[in-house]
């Protein structure tokens, strides 16, 4: 059924790829309010793309206080035929620092095979690939080889805060029998990968004092504490030299780590030289792990911002009295993301020394880690596609990020999710200069098809429910 799909999608390449630069152009930046006219941009040119391949109930769908979603289907395969949820975003991470960048970020440039724009390769291509896989089989075949449910979050870069009571507001209109996600990378490149899980995530940001007031260093330095050196002080507290966690109870909950884990995680070759040098950075980390374990199957945590005292330009001879920091925690499958946060809180409290006063600020709990069952019906349809397709036995991996959404719809709607996204990991997402290959976009056209019609070779009965 999917030949003359790939066909037609072929044949309609350039046209695909003009609506995907145009997609990209919209400035959807979900973190910061001055980029509402790009959200709302990009929402209006997807809702018409729906509209206009034929699906039904293309709407938003709305929860209080956040960014809307985009929602299509078409569910005129029957009864028996699984009802497939597909998940893709279209919100996007700040391009700052502009200065880092070779051309305008929200101007795409295709360079050397490759579309260089924010948003591109996280996760705008890939969403573009099965929107338009959705339009070929309706175009070409007049229906889909399984009921679709198509949904584009819009706080995916923001840690999808209102999804919860979306998905519960929603619940009948969402009902599913699996989700297949557009995010999270892995079926695009020469080394077939089945991507069947991700860790889960936590935050936390918190004030240091150690004063009423800044003050002159030169009056009261080395007479009263200074904030940041406080601030750094403490933050070292959570590793050791070689970077592992030292924040007991972390990893409370945290399943083993086994022999079966570690062969899985070394089916995906790494070249960790060539790994670091991508970074220009030296390596580090927990030697009794590899890299590719320490970034997919190890919890971590992160600094991702610390700040306070003067930053302008020149000098400013002041002792502040206060500092900020923003931290991540990075979950494996076991971790309770409330429990994490609150042994990296009671750490902080225990370690800061007297005369320091701690002020959190942070939303409590977070998303678990996500795995797929290895006899999941997605994860067999997956394999035998990307067997055909590449003529090997994919790798399994993990991401080392997070796709909120997958621990979500297993949580409320009881289904199991497939990231079968095309980005690939060496694509600057989230940073300067992130790309896309175009050869990705023509991959995803074959491979997503053939997906789809696989997964309509299963009946609905045969997919599992969480609770079921």
């Amino acid at each position: 059924m999917s030949e003359r799909v790939i066909e037609h999608l072929a044949g309609q390449r350039d046209a695909i790829l003009d609506r995907l630069l145009t997609l990209i152009r919209f400035p959807s930046v979900s973190t910061d309010p001055a980029f509402a006219e790009g959200m709302r941009g990009a929402r209006e040119f997807l809702l018409d793309r729906l509209r206009a391949i034929g699906m039904e109930d293309v709407r938003l769908l709305e929860a209080a206080g956040g960014q809307p979603a985009v929602h299509g289907a078409w569910t005129g395969a029957g009864p028996d035929r699984p009802t497939i949820m597909i998940y893709g975003h279209y919100d996007v991470q700040p391009a700052d620092p502009l200065e880092l960048w070779h051309a305008p970020p929200f101007e795409p440039t295709i360079r050397d095979g490759r579309i260089y724009a924010r948003g591109a390769s996280d996760v705008k291509g890939s969403t573009t690939v099965a929107i338009e896989t959705i339009a070929g089989f309706l175009a070409v075949e007049g229906g889909c080889p399984v009921n679709v449910k198509l949904f584009l979050e819009g706080e995916e870069e923001v840690g999808s805060p209102s999804l919860p009571a979306l998905i519960e507001t929603h619940r009948d209109l969402l009902a599913a029998d699996a989700m297949l996600s557009a995010d999270g990378g892995g079926a695009a490149g020469a080394v077939p990968v089945l991507n069947i899980g991700c860790r889960g995530i936590c935050a936390l940001q918190f004030s240091l004092r150690t004063a009423g007031k800044d003050a002159h260093s030169g009056k009261v330095g080395g007479a009263i504490r200074n904030a940041l050196h406080e601030m750094a002080r403490l933050i070292a507290t959570l590793h050791d030299g070689q970077g592992r966690v030292t924040v007991e109870g972390f990893e409370a909950g945290a399943l083993p780590f086994t022999d079966a884990l570690r062969a899985e995680s070394a089916s995906l070759p790494l070249d960790e030289a060539a790994w670091y040098a991508e970074f220009g950075a030296a390596p580090f980390g927990d030697p009794a792990y590899t890299v590719r374990e320490r970034t997919t199957l190890r919890p971590t945590v992160e600094v991702n911002g610390m700040w306070g005292g003067y930053t302008g330009r020149g000098g400013k001879t002041v002792t502040p009295a206060e500092a900020h920091a923003k931290l991540t925690m990075r979950l494996v499958p076991g971790q309770d993301p409330a429990a994490a946060q609150a042994a990296v809180k009671a750490h902080l409290e225990r370690h800061a020394p007297p005369g320091v006063a701690l002020e959190f600020s942070y939303r409590p709990g977070g998303t678990r880690a996500f795995t797929l069952a290895a006899d999941h019906p997605l994860r067999a349809a997956a394999g035998a596609v990307l067997r055909r397709a590449k003529g090997g036995e994919p790798a399994v991996m993990r991401l080392g990020g997070t796709v909120p959404i997958t621990t979500m719809v297993q949580e409320r709607l009881g289904i199991d999710s497939l990231m079968f996204g095309l980005a690939s990991p060496d694509e600057d997402a989230h940073a300067p200069n992130e790309f896309f290959r175009l050869s990705s976009l023509e991959e995803g056209l074959r491979l997503w098809p053939m997906l789809l019609s696989e997964l309509g070779t299963i009946r609905a009965a045969d997919f599992p429910r969480v609770g079921r």
